[in-house]
């Protein structure tokens, strides 16, 4: 039987650029209330590679150089069922509140969706159902999941360095 899961609340201030949405945290980030703690998560190092920043620094850090970059984390779930941290074992996705939080945030121009669960879920339970500004670029990138192996870091990284265009 699969538990019910929330996820985290949303890390973004108030004059945010960029949103990179994730589907829902895995077992270790809930665990910890961190985004991306699994060790061999590439987020991480993906965005100190992209935005100048050490991977070594604090979770906390790590937060801070993300909100100076004017980027915002957060899941497109807020609720499903799901045993163990794979993407494919979600059901009954809820989705989080987008209407809400991009009217807290208007100067968002752009979303990244950190892998293919996430788009999905986007676009079928958030386009379709929610109230989103209509000028927002809608960007897939490949997950930075360990789960996700077809792709090396350096392919990821070719892929996510879109991200440095869109926070300018």
């Amino acid at each position: 039987m699969s538990a019910v899961i929330s996820s985290m609340a949303a890390i973004a201030r108030p004059d945010a650029r960029l949103l990179i949405l994730g589907s829902m945290p895995g077992e270790k980030s809930l665990q910890q209330q961190q985004y991306y703690a699994h060790p061999r998560n590439a987020f991480w190092p993906l965005m100190a590679s992209i935005l100048g920043f050490a991977a070594t620094l604090s979770y906390p850090e790590r937060l801070q150089a993300l909100l100076g970059q004017r980027v915002a984390l957060w899941d497109v779930i807020g609720h499903c069922h799901r045993q163990g941290s794979l993407d494919s074992a979600i059901s009954a996705e809820q989705p989080n509140d987008f209407t809400h939080f991009m009217r807290q945030h208007r100067q968002i121009s752009a979303i990244a969706f950190n892998g293919g669960k996430a788009w999905q879920c986007f676009r079928r339970q958030v386009l379709a159902q929610q109230q989103l500004p209509d000028n927002l670029q809608l960007i897939q990138l490949p997950s930075t999941s360990p789960a996700h192996a077809s792709l090396s870091f350096s392919e990821k990284l070719e892929k996510w360095q879109i991200i440095d265009a869109l926070i300018i």
